[in-house]
């Protein structure tokens, strides 16, 4: 509950097409939260559930690399650089030394790669990068989720956590910043009526 709160006070001070951008990130992450944990078993919380604190945190995470996004503006070549090289080392070595070999990481790797070459918003997803790695990191870690071995159904293994989640991540801000400005304009003539 906590966490819906933090995420609703941010929320409030915040203009409305970024509440809707934060919201829909929600929204997807929570339908890949569904997918991806719950029914096909890519990873598993420690309670096998979907923690409430976890789609409002979306939002919080989306917020935050969008913040170091705008607080790095005067140097976002650098973020993006950063974020890009990172990824392709993490991706690297997930299938060459990390003890738990990562191909599915290595797969998705360059989905992130082209949002951070060619995407209308390269900087919030560099941003975003850095704070999903941090995350997974952590998370990981201390045993919050843990990563399947192998994609369910399918024999590829994949890291604890994989080089490329914050490809699907980022996936979930195209998504919202793509039907943002759908929803966030009708909105906003509405209430100028």
């Amino acid at each position: 509950m906590l966490t819906w709160i933090v995420l609703f006070a941010v929320l409030a001070r915040a203009p409305l097409e970024r509440r809707v951008q934060a919201l829909g990130v929600v929204a997807f992450a929570t339908l890949g939260e569904v997918v991806g944990s719950l029914i096909w078993g890519v990873y598993r919380y420690r309670l096998h559930n979907l923690p409430l604190f976890v789609p409002p945190a979306h939002g919080i995470v989306y917020l935050t690399g969008l913040a170091l996004a705008s607080a790095l503006r005067a140097h976002v070549r650098a973020l993006i650089a950063f974020a890009a090289a990172a990824a392709a080392t993490w991706g690297l070595l997930g299938v060459t030394l990390l003890p738990r070999r990562d191909t599915a990481g290595a797969f998705a790797v360059p989905l992130l790669l082209l949002f951070l070459w060619r995407g209308r918003n390269r900087a919030v997803y560099a941003g975003v990068f850095v704070v999903v790695a941090c995350l997974e990191l952590y998370g990981t870690a201390i045993g919050t989720w843990r990563w399947a071995q192998y994609l369910p159904g399918t024999g590829i293994s994949d890291g604890n956590p994989p080089s490329g989640v914050a490809a699907g991540y980022v996936w979930f801000d195209v998504m919202a910043l793509l039907v943002a400005p759908m929803i966030s304009r009708p909105l906003s003539r509405l209430k100028q009526t």
